[in-house]
């Protein structure tokens, strides 16, 4: 009789490839956009002001901020594999919890989704750093950007109009979504990945290593770019569809014009090649002044509403150029023990200009109209422009002879 034996891949499942980690991404992507443009007119609509809006977006930047920072800390007891199932289960839980409509509702489901994001966020980054190499990186997040364009672009347009239809609709879409991403994470078999397991060593408090993360001016510099790139994506999210409506223009426009602008991520490919024949530090100095002139512009325009709103589209479309560019700076200096607690420490910068963002046009509010928001935003991107000229040229660029240059992206509001 012969022995039967256990398929390979039954027995040890393959390493996480860079199409696996894209289409997760896919799928997360239509989860979270097709209530990138519902949350702000939620909110608004249940709220009543833009300076309510502000105080309870303030507020879950807050506590979306404690939980991202509590992801080693629970990694302890709780393998990543479980860390990033539940924050796919707390998103679908939120999103339902949010069709319920009243104000109190749509806050709690911003929040859970908020916390799960960042939970999720800190997990995949973690994820593709055990599993794909540093010169894989800049294919890895331009793959991940490319499979994640249609979510980002049909989501925003497609929740505005499912709203109107029936509001709880994008809701129940979204939750499906994040269900169907922890069927595949599951499905992947990450958990029985390298570093998915628990760990030998316990995972020190991510605060311990803030000393040595402020004692890195690279790494200073890189979580600077990643928040004040999600500042810009924040004001153009949050604001720019309230902006709409004050002004006349319909609650339909902000979905139009995100959809418009995450049609560009079809073009990553094209920026990437862009990027290669120039440099990174080309590449975030661009990104950086023409947004921060663009989003200046749209505050000095706001009398004419029509080209504010053009402004800030076409400063959206250099914040995706700064998506691909902006994270290298941080994540190549990330030390392999370190991976963890600094992905913690990285993936803040959503919470961090959660908070920065809605506290400020909190106090532009008080003393400025709504397009005083832009303004300060587009002030925030030239700050980095200045900053990003301290950029060594070589960023990225390979060692190894055939070796090409990398970039790396965070989704943004997402």
């Amino acid at each position: 009789m012969h022995e039967r034996r256990i398929p390979e891949w039954l027995r040890h499942a393959p390493a996480p490839s860079v199409r696996g980690f894209a289409i997760l991404a896919g799928t997360e992507a239509i989860a979270r956009g097709i209530l990138i443009s519902v949350f702000p007119l939620a909110l608004y609509e249940a709220l009543g002001d833009a300076k309510t809006v502000s105080q309870g977006y303030f507020v879950v930047g807050i506590l979306s901020l404690i939980a991202g920072l509590m992801v080693p800390f629970l990694t302890r007891f709780i393998p990543r594999r479980w860390m990033y199932s539940s924050g796919a289960v707390l998103f679908a839980t939120g999103a339902l919890i949010a069709t319920e409509g009243s104000a109190p509702a749509v806050l709690l489901g911003l929040l859970f989704i908020a916390m799960a994001t960042v939970i999720c966020f800190v997990c995949f980054n973690a994820y593709v750093l055990d599993y794909i190499s540093k010169i894989e990186l800049g294919r890895c997040e331009t793959s991940r950007m490319f499979y994640s364009a249609l979510g980002w672009t049909v989501g925003p347009i497609l929740g505005v109009t499912l709203r109107n239809w029936w509001a709880p609709a994008p809701f129940l879409i979204s939750a499906v979504a994040a269900l169907t991403m922890l069927a595949l994470f599951l499905y992947m078999r990450m958990g029985n990945g390298r570093l998915i397991t628990k760990a030998t060593r316990r995972p020190a408090n991510p605060l311990a290593y803030l000393p040595r993360f402020i004692a890195q001016p690279r790494l200073v510099a890189g979580f600077l770019f990643a928040t004040i790139r999600s500042t810009g994506w924040w004001v153009y999210v949050v604001y720019l569809p309230i902006f709409a409506i004050e002004a006349g223009l319909g609650e339909k426009l902000g979905g139009i014009v995100l959809s418009l602008t995450n049609g560009v991520l079809f073009l990553t490919p094209l920026m990437l090649r862009w990027m290669r024949r120039h440099s990174i530090r080309h590449a975030v100095r661009t990104g950086f002044l023409v947004s921060g002139l663009l989003f200046s512009a749209a505050g000095i325009l706001a009398g004419l509403p029509w080209m504010a709103v053009l402004a800030l589209v076409l400063g959206s479309f250099f914040l995706v150029l700064l998506d691909i560019s902006g994270g290298l700076p941080f994540l190549m200096a990330v030390k392999p023990s370190e991976r963890t607690e600094m992905s913690a420490i990285y993936s803040s910068f959503r919470d961090v200009s959660g908070i920065v963002t809605p506290g400020l046009a909190w106090a532009v509010l008080l003393v400025a109209p709504l397009s005083g928001i832009f303004l300060a935003g587009g002030t925030l991107l030239l700050a980095m422009w200045a900053v990003a000229g301290s950029l060594n040229p070589r960023l990225g660029q390979a060692r190894a002879p055939r070796a090409e240059p990398v970039a790396l992206r965070e989704t943004p509001a997402e």
